[in-house]
């Protein structure tokens, strides 16, 4: 049999084939239903489409550093609230719900490993179809993306106490009698302040924003972005539409009453970054920070003095990279943010960083 035949054969077969799966489908004889498992064959398949699925498309980056204790933090809140319900946590067992998905979604303590961290950032960043795994909430946030890896790298060493420690701080669910438990929705889970701090502590992670003593008026401003999605963010989204518009300015003014707490680490003062600070740069069309940043600035824009480095210096990155343009103060940033070197980002971070705070 020449060329000419085998390839009529090959077509032949595909076409039979094609055939069969629409003949299956049009019959109904394949259960989809969720209490019903896969067959074996189509099971075999699925995983070994998903598997090489993730490594044909996993980047070819170079990741962060993932043992960041930072890093570490912020992925460790979001996995509670965002990832625990599926798949567990230490000392929490999934979901009877997720339990009953199909295919149930993984514990997670002993499925990390056998993926690399370039193939465990393409999952949580894209999800996968037909299982419930969703997306990232947005597909701007990398940095939100690595968080989460790191935390999972730790995953399968933490107990009880160290994750609870990791995803919720101080934050403690208060003892509650059976008709508070029947009557109330709220918990540890729910709290702003898991990352963010409250009365005399700040954030846990030095990658979250410091809001003691913040304008009420910013603070509120940008959870109305973070729903909106003008404010892209695969963290704070879910959080902020799920707060009604009263709820918004009551945090709002909760933590704008709030006395600034010291700072977990103390940032060095960098010469060159009070010049740029105080004065600009005429030459590279950048206008003083303090113009817009200082105690006595409009109530819209942030106080930058005592805010951590690692946050400020993500910040000015992501808008160099045009996310979050849709809001309209970092509309105004972004052009200025575009005109700064890295070394001047992190010059102009580790000054702020070192001032004490202005509420």
């Amino acid at each position: 049999m020449g060329w000419p035949g085998l390839l009529g054969s090959l077509a032949g077969l595909a076409a039979a084939g094609l055939c069969v799966v629409l003949l299956v489908a049009w019959s109904g004889i394949y259960n989809v239903s969720a209490s019903r498992g896969h067959w074996p064959l189509v099971e075999l398949l699925l995983r070994f489409g998903m598997e090489n699925s993730v490594e044909a498309h996993a980047p070819d980056i170079v990741p962060p550093r993932l043992d960041d204790p930072d890093l570490v933090r912020l992925g460790a809140a979001h996995f509670h609230t965002g990832c625990a319900y599926c798949h567990g946590a230490p000392g929490s067992p999934m979901s009877a719900i997720a339990r009953h998905m199909l295919p149930p979604p993984p514990e997670l303590t002993d499925r990390v490993d056998p993926w690399s961290d370039q193939e465990l950032f393409w999952i949580v960043k894209h999800g996968f179809k037909y299982t419930g795994m969703p997306a990232w909430t947005t597909q701007e946030r990398d940095d939100e993306v690595w968080a989460l890896v790191a935390f999972l790298r730790h995953l399968p060493r933490l107990d009880p106490l160290t994750y609870r420690e990791l995803a919720l701080g101080d934050v403690m669910t208060e003892r509650q009698d059976g008709r508070a438990i029947a009557m109330t929705t709220s918990g540890a889970d729910e709290a702003c302040a898991r990352c963010h701090g409250t009365e005399g502590k700040g954030p846990l992670s030095d990658l979250v924003p410091r809001l003691h003593g913040q304008p009420a008026a910013m603070l509120e401003r940008a959870l109305r972005a973070y729903a909106s999605g003008e404010r892209p963010s695969g963290i704070m989204k879910p959080i902020a539409t799920a707060l009604s518009p009263r709820a918004k300015q009551q945090v709002a003014d909760y933590y704008a009453s709030l006395a600034v707490p010291p700072p977990r680490t103390q940032a060095e003062a960098s010469e060159a970054g009070r010049r740029l600070a105080t004065e600009g740069d005429a030459t590279a069309e950048i206008p003083a920070c303090l113009s817009c940043h200082d105690a006595q600035a409009l109530a819209i824009y942030p106080r930058l003095a005592g805010q951590n480095a690692p946050y400020m210096a993500n910040q000015l990155r992501a808008l160099q990279r045009g996310s979050g343009e849709g809001s309209a103060t970092r509309a105004i940033m972004a052009p200025i943010a575009r005109r700064l070197s890295e070394r001047q980002i992190v010059e102009l971070s580790a000054w702020f960083a070192s001032l004490p705070a202005t509420p």
